[in-house]
């Protein structure tokens, strides 16, 4: 883990294509520490060993929660990104997301695949649940969106990106983000087309990794577009209920950072500031996370 010393930022962005991002607002933190890169496969392999867990994904379906689908349809499983063959029309995600039977962390992309081959890649496929029990059975915490956005910002002041003002500097990719045409050609001009081993890209001024792209991570924040316009000035933790206007009777978490599917044609909330969601018993293949520790433990 690294060391994050307490100080005052300014959170937020005030892009015009992120209003639930507004306004840029200080906040003064405490010190913490957080894991310098996102957890991986066999970091969460371990867990699961020493615990047996079951996660959200692998677990049997309800039918009370899934009224009028036929019993044989209820498997566990979990969204796999499947590039579409054709260009496409972007209004529609379930385009190129799929419903994978067997999808798990255990197995990234359904049958065939398997997590343990690529040990040190983030783990994914985790639900809030998932993600906060295994931060709890390693005696750490989930950070707070305030705690990501502070340590993602390593120091630096408002800019475009993480990084600094430009998307690729001298000319490097800083990032595991999309390159080409999304959802159905990826170039990986980046080096690669799905999520990438931590630490492949250079840390931050705070010695972090993958803050931007990758995997998305969740933060213990509940969801709100509004909140930044009540926020605490010291240590916020985020609304007491979450809701989602795009979504409503659902319950949102925070989730920071964007993904290996983000780019500045879809999905710019790789950019500094901005911020993403999550229904809490959802996972994805492109959905991990990382920890956090106060300083008193």
């Amino acid at each position: 883990m690294v060391w994050i010393p307490g100080g005052t930022f300014a959170m937020g962005a005030e892009d015009a294509a992120f209003p639930d991002a507004k306004p840029v607002h200080d906040v003064t933190l405490s010190g913490f520490w957080i894991d310098e890169h996102e957890v991986t496969n066999a970091e969460f392999a371990a867990f699961v060993q020493a615990t047996g867990y079951v996660t959200v994904a692998e677990r049997p379906l309800n039918p009370a929660d899934f009224p009028g689908v036929p019993a044989d349809k209820l498997v566990p499983g979990s969204g796999v990104f499947v590039a579409t063959a054709q260009p496409v029309s972007l209004d529609n995600p379930l385009q190129w997301w799929q419903y994978a039977p067997g999808a798990s962390w255990r197995k990234p992309f359904g049958k065939g695949s398997a997590a343990m081959a690529h040990p040190n890649e983030p783990v994914v496929h985790v639900s809030y649940e998932d993600a906060l029990a295994y931060a709890t059975w390693a005696g750490k915490r989930l950070p707070t969106e305030a705690e990501w956005e502070y340590a993602a910002r390593g120091g630096q002041e408002q800019q475009p990106y993480y990084w600094g003002d430009e998307v690729k500097p001298d000319g490097k990719w800083m990032a595991n983000i999309y390159q080409g045409h999304f959802p159905d050609r990826n170039t990986g001009a980046d080096g690669y087309v799905g999520a990438a081993p931590v630490k492949s890209y250079p840390p931050n001024p705070y010695g972090l990794y993958d803050m931007d792209g990758n995997v998305w991570e969740w933060c213990s924040d509940y969801y709100r577009p509004d909140y930044y316009q009540h926020s605490a000035k010291e240590n916020p933790k985020g609304p007491a209920s979450s809701y989602d206007p795009d979504e409503s009777g659902t319950v949102q978490r925070v989730q920071r950072g964007g993904s290996y599917l983000c780019s500045d044609q879809y999905c710019t909330r790789y950019r500094a500031g901005s911020r993403g969601k999550g229904e809490v018993s959802s996972g994805s293949s492109n959905l991990g996370f990382r920890c956090v520790r106060d300083e008193s433990n």
